[in-house]
């Protein structure tokens, strides 16, 4: 079988392109040497192991020779995965987002030989793909001056974007921005289905410690009621893996129905604070069984041989879009007994021909997303049931299908160890374990974390971002030292082990001495060690993990709480101060 250089790397997704045709480089002074040296320009392809459409323009385009041949002789390709590399993905996904007008992935951006973007997309049909490729080369060829004044002029907006120099950025923080968020959260809110904005619908992960803040410490009721509004219908929902636990990416719908079928880590060590904290304050058992589903899918399926994380879980598996999550009539029939298996179908709205839609064409694929049609309390009731009986009736249900699911061809597992992300759920782990009285939680958050400081540590004590396959690799970006330094935290809080504090206060003096910029009065994603890229990124929009200056400012705000030093207050004021024209305009994001 064909290789190309990708073979010799470690990513899961880099790796599956590895016998693509085209003749992919990793990023890296190799392919950029080539492109000066022969002249070429270069395609940049971003996406990540477990997208879905990323999947899809491989099989249609770069397993195509044709399609690879126009890219080979034309071009210098380049493969990045976005998880290992967020500082090559948050540069070129601003020329994504100026020239195409929308992001996504996978990213097709075509840049000179020195990097600059002069086109940029997302994914396209095959046969549109060729012609852009064909069509872009020739421009290059024959209309060089005009492609290379269009890359410099979109490379000086993307540096400007990238350091937040767009606007007016200084101001006096101050409280009244609660009321201006919560202003802007609810003429987005769904009042009817929960969450914010319409489909596509994300969970607002960042969103839940805002609210439940607002709600226990300033009394809003609207903030308390926005959030659970949005974990109610979530876990009704087929976003929701009612047999498997956890949460899949997001919904193509409003009501949280039709998932893309991808797991990521972040999500759902976000999802499992979000229903802790949800049951901490209302004491509702649906939303302490709705975590411990989560845990329950982190700690048997996302665990990795030293007790770290996985990143995801592919949405595909046979090439087909959730074929593992997904059932017909006659596959549940064949697992439980009938009475069972009826009771079941009543339950999670399984129909004859199927509740899951093709996107494409709208019509029913004979294929069922188990999904609540209401609360279960409101189901018993119905059925002239006690909740206790109904829930143990769905319990072995849904373990009989499990162990059945668990004989298919399961979707691809991205087992990379992400440092941030590792954090994330040592965080929630953590938290959660002291929540709800489990031991095993904040055990495994333990362990999680001595993996990471003892195998993704350089020589000189800084942190690496990925590990994998016994190497770890990549220095750590700012929310890598953010996230798991809070993830740290939260182990000193649940355990009261000194060291836990120690080491969370090690990975933010670290954090301050490398990426704090002082001219701009804000932390940087990259450090002076990293790789010199078109522009320097400083980071102050969160997306559905916090962004690495909120991250920042969260976790030195919480050690100055925890141990009143005050260097760590005055650079959270600092950070506030030199940002606080974009808060005040947009709290929401």
């Amino acid at each position: 079988m064909q290789s190309n250089r990708l073979i010799h790397e470690k990513s899961p997704y880099l790796l599956q392109h590895a016998h693509n045709p085209v003749d992919w480089y990793p990023w890296g002074e190799e392919a950029f040497e080539r492109a000066a040296q022969e002249d070429k320009p270069i395609f940049l392809s971003v996406g990540y192991s477990s997208c879905h459409w990323c999947h899809v323009m491989e099989q249609e385009s770069f397993e195509d020779p044709r399609i690879a041949d126009i890219l080979n002789r034309n071009f210098v390709c380049i493969k990045v995965d976005r998880e290992e590399r967020p500082d090559i993905d948050d540069i070129y996904m601003t020329a994504v987002q100026l020239l195409a007008g929308r992001g996504g992935w996978p990213m097709s951006v075509f840049l000179t030989p020195e990097g600059e973007p002069f086109f940029a997309g997302t994914y396209y049909p095959p046969e549109i793909f060729a012609q852009i490729a064909r069509q872009l080369a020739d421009a290059y060829q024959n209309r060089r001056d005009e492609v290379l004044q269009s890359a410099r002029e979109i490379a000086g907006v993307i540096q400007q974007v990238a350091a937040a120099q767009y606007e007016q950025m200084e101001g006096e923080p101050d409280p009244r921005i609660v009321g201006s968020y919560l202003q802007q959260m609810r003429q987005h809110f769904d009042s009817i289905h929960g969450g914010f904005g319409s489909a596509p619908k994300f969970p607002p992960n960042t969103a839940f410690p805002v609210l439940f803040w607002l709600a226990e410490n300033l009394d809003s009721e609207d903030a308390l009621q926005m959030a659970l509004r949005t974990l109610d219908a979530m876990a009704l929902g087929g976003i929701r893996d009612h047999i498997g636990g956890g949460f899949h990416r997001y919904s193509t719908d409003a009501e949280w129905l039709l998932p893309h079928f991808e797991k990521m880590l972040t999500d759902n060590a976000q999802l499992g604070w979000a229903y802790t904290e949800a049951y901490s304050l209302t004491g509702n058992a649906q939303y302490e069984e709705a975590a411990q589903q989560i845990y329950q899918w982190a700690l048997r399926e996302m665990r990795v041989e030293g007790g770290a994380f996985a990143s995801a879980i592919d949405a595909d598996s046979e090439g087909e879009e959730g074929k593992y999550y997904t059932w017909t009539l006659g596959e549940i029939r064949q697992v439980l007994p009938p009475a069972l298996a009826d009771l079941f179908c009543n339950v999670y709205s399984i129909r004859p021909d199927g509740n899951y839609r093709d996107e494409a064409t709208g019509q029913p694929t004979g294929r069922n997303i188990p999904h609540l049609r209401a609360p279960l309390h409101q189901i018993a009731a119905e059925l002239g049931m006690t909740p206790n009986e109904l829930k143990d009736k769905m319990d072995t249900a849904r373990e009989m299908l499990l162990q059945a699911r668990q004989q298919r061809v399961p979707p691809l597992r991205d087992d990379k160890v992400l440092a941030g992300w590792n954090g994330l759920m040592i965080e929630s782990l953590a938290y959660a374990g002291l929540v709800l009285e489990r031991e095993e939680y904040v055990q495994a958050a333990a362990e999680a974390a001595r993996f990471i400081l003892e195998k993704m540590m350089d020589g000189e004590g800084r942190l690496l971002r990925r590990y994998r396959d016994g190497e770890a690799a990549i220095p750590a970006y700012l929310e890598d030292y953010a996230l798991l330094g809070a993830g740290l935290l939260e182990l000193f809080e649940a355990t009261e082990d000194e060291i836990w504090l120690t080491k969370a206060k090690r990975l933010a003096n670290r954090a301050i001495a490398d990426f704090w910029d002082e001219e701009q009065q804000a932390f940087v994603n990259t450090a002076d060690y990293h790789e010199r890229l078109i522009a320097r990124v400083k980071e102050v929009h969160d997306r559905s993990t916090p962004c690495g200056n909120g991250a920042m400012v969260r976790l030195l705000a919480k050690l100055y709480g925890v141990t009143g030093e005050e260097n760590y207050g005055y650079f959270v004021y600092r950070v506030l101060r030199s940002l606080w024209s974009p808060i005040q305009k947009y709290p929401q994001g």
